[in-house]
């Protein structure tokens, strides 16, 4: 089925009723089918989508699979076949396709009409489409314009001032400029929380790096600095690799769909540059998932796959609400162990593959970037202080 075919969109399952159980093979494969028709360029599936898919749908369902020797599907026959599956699970089915077809560079029109086609037919509307539409079209400026207007982005700037410990309400999600006594001290604070706390790690995390504590007028929007949090929290260091997997950890513990716009926002920024102003204090700096494709997706794979399970274990508790690991309030976690938090969030060590394949904590070799080494370095002798890594160095 070509992507202008006339589809109608396949009814939702009567409420109650929708079939929630884990995909076994058959219906892996008829996913895999889809992943491999709706994101291909002419020629089939470029080999950066194909590391993608094949180790996503791995760590999401457990069926080892390759999308490159797939059979095609069409829209209509995929959203049959998922009738009976809820709006939730066929929003995620598209996301799969946006992301693959978001790994193109160019990104071919007929790509993006296709898993437009493939989202009618599932009933789904997704933000990013419209993104990945003016990609294809070669207009990057509106693309950001519609990405800072996505949906996600307008709710974070409904939070409550107290999730963030602001003084007043932000203008703009990622507001550079933050002139905040009372924020900035309550971050220098976390370094008196006790040791082995989350709190006093993310002090130590910024004290390494020589990053400025939110507040102040050279820090990061207090918005970006939540991920903070999320790179101790989840044991990833602070190179352009872990954020790409801190991102895709935190855009798949969401309950809510929108979310998936921050991991099209870390991989506009390095690895296509299509988003290269998304986030104001990132410096696009492209291809860091592509130039080493096969260890990459194994990494972001499992960083998603921990983070559907902080999601899953949150909705299990009954907090599925607190899934939004940008807008939660991390202070009142400050002065819990590291570990405990971490099993009070159902946060799951990282699989011996994603360490095969690279994936560093914040404390060891590899887990800093050589600026931040450097620039860690140069504040704490500006201040006359010792300079201490806490075992980080570059690679």
């Amino acid at each position: 089925m070509g992507a202008n075919a006339d589809v109608s969109p396949v009814p939702l399952p009567p409420e109650g009723t929708a079939r929630r159980t884990r995909p076994d093979a058959a219906e892996v494969a008829l996913m895999t089918r889809a992943f491999a028709t709706a994101p291909a360029p002419p020629g089939g599936v470029t080999e950066v989508q194909r590391a993608v898919l094949n180790a996503l749908v791995e760590s999401m369902t457990g069926h080892v699979v390759d999308v490159a020797e797939a059979d095609p599907l069409g829209p209509a026959a995929f959203a049959d076949a998922l009738r009976d599956r809820d709006l939730a699970f066929r929003t995620r089915m598209v996301q799969m396709m946006l992301l693959a077809e978001m790994l193109l560079v160019p990104l071919p029109p007929e790509v993006s009409e296709r898993v437009e086609t493939y989202a009618t037919a599932l009933g789904v509307a997704d933000d990013m489409m419209r993104v990945a539409h003016r990609v294809a079209q070669g207009s990057l400026g509106l693309a950001l314009i519609d990405f800072k207007r996505s949906g996600y982005f307008e709710h974070l700037l409904e939070t409550p001032p107290d999730t963030l410990h602001v003084s007043s309400a932000l203008e703009d999600a990622w507001q550079l400029r933050c002139d905040d006594p009372a924020l900035y001290e309550r971050w220098h604070a976390l370094a008196d929380c006790p040791e082995g706390s989350l709190g006093n790690a993310v002090w130590r995390f910024y004290r390494a790096r020589g990053f400025t504590f939110p507040g102040h007028p050279d820090s990061a929007p207090p918005t970006l600095a939540q991920h903070d949090w999320v790179h101790v929290l989840a044991d990833y260091g602070s190179t352009v690799e872990s954020e790409i997997e801190v991102f895709g950890f935190i855009a798949r513990a969401n309950d809510d769909p929108r979310a998936f716009s921050l991991l099209a926002m870390v991989l506009g920024l390095f690895e296509t540059g299509y988003l290269y102003g998304a986030a104001e204090l990132f410096q696009y700096d492209t291809r860091h998932l592509s130039r080493d494709a096969p260890r990459m997706a194994t990494r972001l794979a499992d960083a998603m796959y921990r983070g559907a399970m902080v999601g899953w274990h949150l909705d299990d508790e009954g907090r599925g609400g607190e899934t939004d690991l940008m807008a939660t309030d991390w202070f009142r976690y400050a002065d819990w162990p590291l570990e405990r938090v971490r099993e009070d969030l159902g946060v799951l060590a990282k699989s011996p593959r994603a360490v095969e394949a690279g994936s560093r904590t914040p404390w060891e070799p590899g887990g800093i970037s050589p600026y931040q080494y450097e620039h860690g370095r140069a504040a704490a002798q500006a201040v006359g202080e010792m300079y201490d890594a806490y075992g980080a160095t570059p690679l």
